[in-house]
């Protein structure tokens, strides 16, 4: 499928806005995965023929898909390059933080990983996402949260410590292992040890490891 786009992008490279819309209306109509992971594939490869009211396009993708394999790269790779170029659009994030659907919500945080990832973005905004969905039961938040605090802490893993550690105790397992893995040998301890005395009996939270 990629040797594919790659094909359509050298062979259509001039392929303009209107076109590429209409061409992923006919692919996503049928909901077969290889035609909608062509969608998605597509939109990557010409995400700078998008503008900030395709933003809506992207948000009806994102509810129809109910898989990762769509949503993640939905989120990371289109997405969020198109909100660091048009920086409104963040508050159209602010409103999916808070969707009831999970995806939507997942979404939200995957948005600014990119940007995070470089040692740059808007870790407030994440943090103040993340802060509100801590305790969410869902795994794919519990693991969106830990995935973005990690790939956070390679360039900035003070920053993500200090924002880490006073949250622990409320923080799922699957968020804490993920989260610590680029902190320094002591910042791992401290968050761990946070997190384990919450589960002991009489501790913050008294429930399981999970």
């Amino acid at each position: 499928m990629r040797q594919t786009v790659r094909t359509v992008k050298r062979q259509h490279g001039g392929l303009n806005r209107p076109g590429l819309l209409a061409l992923l209306g006919i692919l996503w109509r049928t909901p077969l995965f290889e035609r909608r992971m062509m969608v998605v594939l597509l939109l990557e490869a010409f995400e700078p023929l998008l503008r900030p009211a395709d933003i809506t396009l992207l948000e009806r993708l994102i509810r129809q898909s109910k898989t990762w394999a769509f949503v993640d790269e939905l989120a990371i790779a289109i997405t969020g390059p198109l909100v660091e170029r048009y920086p409104e659009l963040l508050r159209v994030l602010d409103r999916w933080a808070e969707d009831d659907d999970f995806w939507v919500r997942r979404s939200a945080m995957l948005a600014l990983l990119k940007a995070l990832r470089r040692g740059h973005g808007d870790f407030r905004r994440f943090a103040r996402y993340a802060d509100r969905m801590l305790e969410d039961r869902e795994f794919f938040i519990r693991k969106s949260i830990g995935w973005v605090l990690r790939e956070t802490g390679k360039p900035q893993p003070d920053m993500v410590y200090a924002w880490l550690l006073p949250r622990a105790a409320r923080a799922s397992g699957i968020t804490v292992r993920e989260a610590v893995k680029y902190l320094s040998s002591t910042q791992r301890g401290a968050v761990l040890a946070a997190y384990q005395s919450a589960r002991r009996p009489g501790g913050a939270s008294g429930r399981a490891p999970r």
